[in-house]
């Protein structure tokens, strides 16, 4: 039985079991990856996944049974199971289907050229990227050489009469290269991502490893000292990430944000705008709907500075005494629960040359570690380590290494000078698109 069929059939026994009311959320996809080292391939999986959850209420009570039997007997236990199990599990007032369900007008997300590309082909892409790495001199060595594509299909029913379904494909590549040796060792990450292989440009991807790790050559620890700093773009994209979710109300109401309160105050410089769009042309996490059957939709989070919203789905809203914003997040064995779709900083229109310029003197973070234990995000104090290199009179200088970040989110983000033209995708830790940004003032420490 395909998904559609099977995610209708589930909701039609989960009532006649006894629900008041019930959804089910259906995925079935394919999923390859491919490891190059030196030339050859190191490792290559393929992996198909189908799988059906059930979520039924039943006066104010919910429970989830999910599983990968999609014969209608093996749905009908799924149903019985999920009833079963919200009869004794404990009241939630807030818990129910969305107000409103429907699936938003989303750009295509789905590319048929993915079909035909064959495996030796995608092979080929990804040794081509590790050889691009590893012909620029100065490296080492490259690891991490990675390909990976899938196409997934959602579909989605509930007793609201709502019926939808939709087919994404995605690919991406990326490398670790190392300049140095032993102590000395320095990496550069290269990465791109698109629809379909297609869309990869394996020169610049390994290019771009190579280059980054070249540059952090010979990095020393940087005197102690408050400087302007520039975020370069993978640095830009975690702290967006971070930051999203502080904007969900779930955290919100948990206590768990320290932006909870706040909509409508101004807590970024005017320079700063960022938005979670759902329905982005080129976003990873674009649908036509959201976990629980809600449009997708773009949702201003910081416009000019200020706090616009906060990303709900239906039981936050509905506790909150607001309207969904298309941002529930779930897989087939999992209850919806609020997540960002594709957060985006809207870029400025200074390249990165410019915001070092108008840094003057400071310093280029191109990479930080222990950004989620470095970050309360209930007080927003932050304390991260760093890697970049020095701003000496608008130009870049030395690399440097084993230094510290520090500030709070907040004082962060009302020192943003500027905003940089050059966004892009990053597909790690969310779906993010980012763009360097000018902080005007930053504790650096290091020596």
């Amino acid at each position: 039985m395909g998904i559609d069929t099977a995610a209708s059939t589930a909701v039609e026994l989960a009532l006649a079991q006894g629900a008041g009311s019930a959804d089910a959320f259906g995925v079935e996809g394919e999923d390859l990856t491919v490891r190059v080292y030196e030339g050859e391939v190191e490792s290559l999986s393929e992996a198909g996944a189908r799988g059906l959850g059930v979520r039924v209420f039943i006066d104010g009570r919910t429970a989830l049974a999910y599983g990968t039997d999609l014969t209608e007997p093996g749905i009908g236990a799924l149903a019985r199971g999920a009833v079963e199990a919200a009869q004794v599990s404990d009241p939630d007032e807030y818990a129910g289907l969305p107000e409103r369900s429907g699936a938003a007008d989303a750009p295509p997300i789905s590319s048929p050229e993915l079909a035909r590309w064959d495996t030796e082909r995608k092979i080929d892409l990804a040794k081509a990227v590790e050889r691009a790495a590893r012909e620029r001199d100065g490296i080492s060595q490259v690891e991490d050489t990675i390909y990976a594509d899938s196409q997934t299909r959602v579909a989605l029913a509930n007793s609201t009469g709502f019926r939808g379904e939709y087919e994404q494909t995605a690919a991406y590549a990326y490398a670790y290269a190392f300049a140095g040796e032993g102590a000395e060792l320095m990496t550069g990450l290269g990465v791109g991502a698109g629809r379909d292989p297609a869309a990869l440009d394996p020169e610049a991807i390994g290019g771009e490893a190579a280059e980054r790790a070249l540059a952090l050559r010979g990095a020393t620890k940087p005197a102690t000292r408050r400087c302007p700093v520039v975020l370069d773009t993978f640095v830009a994209a975690s702290f967006a990430g971070l930051i999203g979710g502080t904007l969900s109300a779930d955290a919100v109401q948990r206590g768990r944000s320290l932006f909870a309160g706040r909509e409508g105050e101004e807590i970024a410089s005017k320079a700063v705008a960022l938005v979670d769009d759902g329905l982005h042309p080129d976003g990873p996490a674009t649908a036509p709907f959201d976990g629980e059957g809600s449009p997708r939709r773009r949702t201003p989070l910081i416009e000019n500075g200020v706090l616009a919203s906060f990303l709900w789905d239906a039981r936050t809203a509905r506790k909150g005494g607001r309207e969904t914003t298309g941002s529930a997040s779930r897989s087939y064995s999992s209850k919806p629960s609020v997540g960002a779709s594709n957060l985006v900083i809207e870029p400025g229109t200074d390249t990165l040359e410019d915001l070092c310029a108008a840094a003057g003197n400071g310093v280029l973070v191109t990479h930080v570690t222990g950004l989620h234990s470095g970050v309360n995000p209930v007080s927003g104090t932050l304390s991260v380590g760093a890697t970049g290199r020095l701003i000496e009179n608008g130009q870049l200088g030395a690399p440097v290494r084993e230094m510290t970040i520090a500030s709070d989110l907040v004082s962060m983000l009302k020192s943003v000078r500027a905003v940089g033209s050059q966004g892009r995708w990053v597909p790690f830790g969310g779906s993010v698109m980012a763009a360097p940004l000018l902080i005007e003032s930053m504790s650096v420490s290091g020596s």
